[in-house]
């Protein structure tokens, strides 16, 4: 059974950076794809980047391209997400994910972080 649990969320100001990590445990292999999503208050959850690990194949949203970049570490089983340019409207708990595809079927879920972006 596959365990995620994320770090590195916090409070910056706007154009500022942050980089969240995802510690995978037990059976990762045997996943296709690890997630970042991010639910504001009163929104959706939304898939915010995304990454294969035997392909390197990625995913993003409009909203954080050429702002985000999401990368992994086969040795650590981590997944990052850097976060640059930062703004108001990224403001959200971030949830890491793992699952079957690129974009949609996550199943297994972090505790999620909280990220708040002050203008």
């Amino acid at each position: 059974q596959v365990q995620l649990v994320e770090s590195g969320g916090g409070l910056v100001q706007a154009g500022g950076s942050l980089r969240l990590s995802c510690a995978a445990s037990g059976r990762i292999f045997s996943r296709y794809a690890m997630g970042w999503f991010r639910q504001a208050p009163g929104k959706e959850r939304e898939l915010v980047a995304s990454i294969s690990w035997s392909a390197g194949r990625t995913y993003y949203a409009d909203s954080v391209k050429g702002r985000f970049t999401i990368s992994q570490d086969n040795a650590k089983n981590t997944v990052y997400l850097q976060m640059n340019t930062l703004k108001p409207e990224d403001t959200a708990v971030y949830y890491c994910a793992a699952g079957p595809s690129l974009v949609e079927r996550y199943d297994t879920w972090g505790q999620g972080t909280q990220v708040t972006v002050s203008s």
